[in-house]
């Protein structure tokens, strides 16, 4: 089977960490005997490509020093910061449909469209390259769906022609197949898996076993060790957690590690600087694999305090929490998005109401109370994101959607 996946973005060499879950997905497919291959946009003249063992189609849209509308940073905050950069977005349509119909001629059988607002409109030319024989599948992940709904209603006549001209169409997680039905769709929930693996997808030889550290396993007195990994954007809401922090410490020592990037650190810093923070929150920017992997093996528990950002964006879903599990890690998160399908309360995790400090703080003081608790918790989650969230479980569904597009090809070609 060849299959083409359509994406903004993917990464520009093999140390490039954006969009980490997608490679890991596509050289599992490759390791399985699919040819499957990347069609994505250039940045900076970027042409097409070999990375991780996975062929990189790249369409140029504007002159070398003008090709910025992706990669760095989701397509929505860009423009926001700098409308002048929605002039390049006709030029990306136009050369990604015409890069698209023109790999459509060499015949796959499915077009994979991720983020199909705007996308979907490669999905269709590359099966009208293909003279109808190619299946379009949509893979959707929330903020493409609330952006529109929210912020440009405008456009939620297109989004359901997105839906209704796919195959077949998938949704991250069971909170996203919620507003893919509303537009028409009937989607399979299909999430991906963590990229960073603590072990492979066996239940057996954990990272505990290995020798790292169980949660909690300080020395009296010993700071507790809390643990956040993403992009540093406003949805993350990585300020809240910071002030929860600052009121943890009123009770019992307590050090923040922030590890990412993005537009939001300098409001981040000033909630650090707010709270007097700066001798307990350290930021680690981006990390090589080796160093977060050590990050996560040695936390105690791993926050992911999603909130609502501004835009009616949340958190699809939060595939950082099942690395966090994988590790045997105690993770809190926000009620929000599609984290309810990791995280249940009190059995795999510990959620909490979106942007509440005090809240918050409360959890971590809870888990921290409570060490045996918080173990046996960690390794329910753990448990969980092997069977339900492991890689050959997520390839099976997948390709079994593969099969259920292209048949329906088949019927309406």
């Amino acid at each position: 089977m060849k299959v083409i996946h359509i994406a903004t973005a993917f990464p520009r060499s093999d140390q490039d960490v954006i969009t980490p879950w997608l490679v890991e997905l596509i050289r599992r497919q490759r390791e399985a005997g699919v040819d499957a291959q990347v069609l994505t946009s250039a940045y900076r003249g970027l042409g097409d490509q070999t990375i991780s063992g996975i062929p990189v189609h790249r369409f140029r849209y504007a002159p070398k020093r003008g090709e910025t509308l992706t990669h760095d940073e989701t397509v929505p905050d860009l423009i926001e910061r700098h409308p002048t950069r929605l002039a390049l977005v006709p030029p990306y349509l136009v050369a990604g449909m015409r890069a698209a119909r023109s790999l459509g001629k060499k015949g796959p059988d499915v077009a994979h469209v991720h983020w199909p607002m705007p996308h979907a409109l490669f999905g269709a030319s590359m099966r009208s390259g293909s003279a109808g024989r190619t299946a379009l599948v949509s893979s959707f992940y929330a903020a493409e769906l609330n952006w529109t709904r929210r912020r440009l209603p405008w456009l939620n006549r297109f989004v359901t022609w997105c839906v209704r001209t796919s195959d077949a169409t998938t949704a991250i997680s069971a909170s996203t197949a919620d507003l893919v039905r509303s537009r028409g769709g009937d989607p399979v929930v299909i999430p991906f898996g963590a990229a960073l693996d603590a072990d492979d997808d066996s239940a057996e030889g954990s990272a505990l076993g290995r020798g790292e550290r169980l949660p909690f396993s300080r020395a009296a007195g010993e700071s507790i060790r809390i643990l956040f990994v993403g992009r540093l954007v406003e949805r993350k809401g990585v300020e809240y957690l910071v002030r929860a922090v600052e009121q943890l410490r009123r009770t019992r020592p307590a050090v923040l590690t922030v590890v990412g990037e993005g537009q939001w650190e300098t409001k981040i810093r000033d909630a650090v600087r707010q709270c007097g923070g700066e001798e307990w929150v350290t930021f680690a920017g981006r990390v090589p694999a080796a160093e977060l992997r050590a990050l996560y093996a040695g936390t105690d528990v791993f926050v992911l305090p999603a909130v609502v950002d501004s835009k009616g964006d949340t958190e699809g879903l939060g595939v950082v929490l099942l690395e966090a599990m994988r590790f045997g890690r105690p993770v809190v998160a926000s009620a929000v998005g599609g984290i309810p399908d990791i995280v249940e309360d009190g059995r795999t995790g510990w959620l909490v109401p979106a942007g509440d400090v005090a809240e918050l703080a409360g959890a971590l003081d809870r888990v921290a109370a409570d060490p045996e608790a918080a173990r046996r918790v960690a390794a329910a989650g753990r448990s969980m994101a092997l069977d339900r969230f492991s890689w050959s479980s997520i390839l099976a569904r997948l390709s079994a959607c593969y099969d259920t597009a292209i048949n329906a090809r088949r019927r309406d070609g």
